[in-house]
């Protein structure tokens, strides 16, 4: 499963931002990993922390100056924040009355029912829509992708590392391949920082979403004690959407909450691991590989 796949006319790299994206990209523009790709996409959900568009622009640059270069071509659906705190009218074609209100279920999150009962994660459709879906349809475009195409002419490569081949799936679409590069060598995320530090690079920040429920808690705490920018932005977008969700959605007969204790994010002692009590959720769940690398 792991090893190189048949070639195709386009070598493709999706890139996450994170180090072992980030490492992937520079090791094939060093002609360390072969052949050069045609191009990089990286789908912007904008939400993203700061620091990670600016690593974004610096990692261009040095693609760019690398003795391999090939162009980062970023593709972007419109803002998941705004959209998942939007409110949407039923058009009755489904379960729910026409012009009944409702808010969609795009990320994934925790709810708390009537009776107690903590349920989760409900959602998980950003990574699909607002990163897979937004860099096929780049794809079919850029690479000249026909209806109904069958055969693969498309090598997608993917900076999965060794310690989360879990993540590892296979194409869902006839025209498009994908590639591991990393799982061919077992590379580890260490041998990546260890890669990047070794030619002289910076550690990449973390690529996710900055109110993402599947941080750990230890990333949480971090936000919190290094990055209290985006933890107050994330504290507030956990208080918006429970509040866009009672007011908006009677469907939804739970409160809904970032984090799976169902509680608020100001209100959680990530330093005290009794004020959490339930399964830990990381990017070990999602999908694809396309966050949080």
């Amino acid at each position: 499963m792991f090893d190189q796949p048949p070639p195709t006319q386009y070598n493709v790299l999706s890139l996450g931002a994170g180090v072992q994206s980030s490492a992937l990209a520079l090791m094939a523009a060093h002609g360390e990993i072969t052949p050069t790709p045609d191009f990089a996409v990286f789908a912007d959900v904008g939400a993203e922390p700061t620091e990670v568009y600016e690593w974004l622009e610096t990692l261009k640059e040095l693609i760019n100056a690398a003795p391999n270069p090939f162009p980062v071509y970023t593709v972007r659906k419109g803002s998941l924040t705004n959209d998942q705190l939007a409110v949407t009218v039923s058009a009755g074609k489904g379960a729910k009355p026409i012009g009944e209100t409702y808010v969609k279920k795009i990320i994934p999150m925790f709810g708390i029912t009537p009776d107690g009962e903590r349920r989760g994660a409900i959602g998980r459709a950003c990574t699909q829509d607002y990163k897979i879906l937004p860099i096929r349809k780049f794809l079919r475009k850029k690479c000249g992708i026909k209806h109904g195409q069958k055969n693969a002419t498309i090598t997608q490569w993917i900076g999965i590392s060794w310690d989360e081949l879990q993540r590892a799936k296979e194409s869902r679409v006839n025209w498009m391949q994908h590639r591991w590069p990393m799982l061919e060598t077992r590379m580890l995320r260490s041998d990546c920082i260890n890669w990047m530090h070794d030619h002289g690079y910076p550690i990449p920040p973390r690529s996710a979403c900055y109110y993402c429920p599947f941080h750990s808690d230890s990333e949480w705490r971090r936000m919190r004690d290094e990055d209290p920018e985006h933890f107050h932005k994330a504290v507030e977008f956990d208080y918006n959407l429970r509040s866009q969700v009672k007011k908006h959605d009677k469907f939804t007969k739970m409160e809904v909450y970032l984090h799976n204790c169902c509680k608020p994010l100001d209100e959680i002692d990530f330093d005290n691991d009794e004020d959490r009590g339930q399964q830990t959720w990381d990017f070990q769940a999602e999908c694809e590989g396309m966050c949080g690398v």
